[in-house]
């Protein structure tokens, strides 16, 4: 395997040719979100001296009022160049991301290049008073969290074409009492919590991304016979896939691991309509199984091989930026399964960085399961000697993978954020995620991982109490549900289940309940 180097990504942000940008839609009305409470008595002063805009005819959607409003259109590009780039490469081999294209020339992973000239002729100001401009409106596209950041993303898609649920704008939230009681007083730790979207998970961002292309590829004049899409999956990237392709109107086709995946998580793509093949293999089984198939059948692949769901996901760390009022953390800690996650995490800091709305990235820490954790040793290797495995089983059902696509993507973002790779056994995780719960949050498994991480790297004393850090949770707890019940029963094999919280049988009278009240709380009532 070629080790990806750092420097690798100094071709996704080449200026390769020069453009004279054009005003587009949302460009001229630019207004940053009053924040200050002073500011709020201004608003309320302007909003009662401005005049009352019109509503859009009755019969008029909001696709067809962004249409109808839309400005002249822009000169911004992107394309797609291997990754990493290697002697076998052609170095002006690119396509365009209208070709149905997973793989470069020498068999190597493909990436997104943004055309970075033309995109830097308007100054970091300009593109962060234009995206907190589109925060919480409902004008079509920005709406989303991620096509609220277009122009970064897929600047030359149609709005028309792109299918979305209005996905992103996750809460960014202070676990205040989890760091001061339980991580050494920690006074600026955060939670992104990605899992509040509409299917409940990351690959939202992603999803919209690629079924939006599908959905351009599919219509006039392009017109590719693109007869449906189709995922390998452990759960997550299935539920995306099908909802997205359930509003478009697109066939989805989805390999899951028999018995591997929640039933929460089963019944989103069997819900939303989608083919669901249950097979008798694990993730790594199922994704060799997607590719043959898809390289034989016209189903446009949608796994993270796919660079385009990668645009989408690199919009949750804008986001981050945008709620820390584009200061930057210190420390974004993200579970890391089929590792395209990490990576795109970094491809969002550091294109931030490139064009000037920010001064620097974060560290960056990618935390895996023990029971599946070929990155680890990896990096515990000194990135000498990466070795595939099959993943054991582990609660962390997401990130069971042992041989992911995107390894080379993630030592690229560790290597150039001075990262750290970290695990957890499955007690660790499901401590941390326990733990954590007991806090006020509701989290899941793979964010447990992450959790787990940090209580190490603290007690490590690598993570400072002062440091502001952001922990990454991909999905939400309710589609965990059955791990939780089996902790809080201890009904886990080998496992001190020590924040176990199961109900108390009481008989129905006043004295039982008091005798178990007083016992539980210590006499305080």
């Amino acid at each position: 395997m070629a080790t990806a180097t750092a420097s690798s990504l100094s071709l996704l942000f080449a200026h390769p040719h020069s453009s004279n940008p054009r005003p587009f839609a949302g460009g001229s009305h630019l207004r940053r979100p009053l924040r200050a409470a002073p500011h709020r008595a201004r608003c309320a002063s302007d909003a009662a001296t401005t005049a009352t805009k019109h509503r859009r005819p009755a019969e008029e959607n909001i696709r067809e009022e962004a249409a109808r409003l839309r400005g002249p259109g822009n000169d911004f590009s992107a394309w797609y160049v291997p990754f990493p780039p290697t002697p076998e490469d052609d170095p002006d081999e690119r396509y365009s991301l209208d070709e149905v294209v997973y793989r470069s020339s020498s068999g190597g992973l493909l990436d997104v290049c943004h055309d970075m000239e033309a995109l830097a002729r308007f100054p970091g100001s300009y593109w962060r008073d234009l995206f907190d401009s589109r925060v919480g409106r409902t004008a079509w596209p920005y709406g989303s969290g991620v096509w609220s950041k277009k122009e970064f993303v897929l600047p030359e898609i149609d709005s028309d074409h792109i299918v979305s649920l209005f996905e992103g704008n996750s809460n960014l939230f202070w676990a205040e009492r989890l760091g001061r009681e339980h991580l050494g007083g920690m006074t600026d730790l955060w939670v992104k919590h990605c899992g509040i979207s509409h299917t409940g998970s990351f690959k939202d961002l992603g999803m919209t991304v690629l079924v939006s292309q599908v959905n351009r590829l599919r219509r006039a004049p392009l017109s590719r016979p693109i007869n449906g899409v189709g995922c390998a999956s452990t759960g997550d990237t299935s539920a995306a896939l099908s909802a997205y392709c359930a509003a478009a109107g697109i066939p989805a086709i989805v390999f899951l691991p028999a018995d591997r995946i929640s039933l929460q998580q089963l019944i989103q793509p069997i819900a939303n309509g989608a083919t669901v093949l249950s097979l008798d293999t694990d993730f790594d089984g199922c994704m060799r199984l997607i590719r043959e198939v898809t390289a034989e059948l016209p189903i446009y692949l949608a796994n993270s091989l796919n660079s385009l769901r990668l645009e989408g996901q690199k919009t949750a760390a804008i986001e981050i930026l945008q709620q820390f009022d584009w200061q930057v953390p210190d420390w974004v800690i993200v579970p890391g399964g089929n590792l395209g996650n990490i990576y795109a995490f970094y491809k969002g800091f550091e294109m931030c960085r490139v064009l000037g709305l920010v001064d620097r990235v974060p560290r960056l820490v990618c935390a895996q399961a023990a029971n599946a954790n070929p990155l680890y040793r990896f990096y515990k290797s000194g990135w000498t000697d990466f070795q595939p495995r099959v993943a054991e089983t582990t609660f962390a059902s997401a990130i069971q993978i042992g041989d992911p696509v995107s390894v080379d993507r993630a030592v690229v973002a560790l290597k150039a954020t001075d990262g750290i790779v970290e695990e957890a056994t499955e007690e660790e995780l499901m401590d941390a995620m326990s733990l954590a719960d007991r806090t006020g949050m509701f989290a899941c498994p793979h964010t447990g991982v992450a959790l787990a991480a940090l209580f190490k790297l603290r007690d490590q004393r690598i993570i400072g109490p002062n440091d502001r850090t952001v922990v990454v949770s991909t999905a939400h707890g309710l589609k965990f549900t059955q791990s939780k019940i089996d902790y809080h029963d201890r009904s886990i094999k080998d496992m001190l289940c020590q924040y176990a919280n199961p109900p108390i049988n009481v008989k129905a009278d006043f004295a039982s309940v008091m005798d178990v009240l007083q016992n539980k709380l210590n006499g305080k009532i």
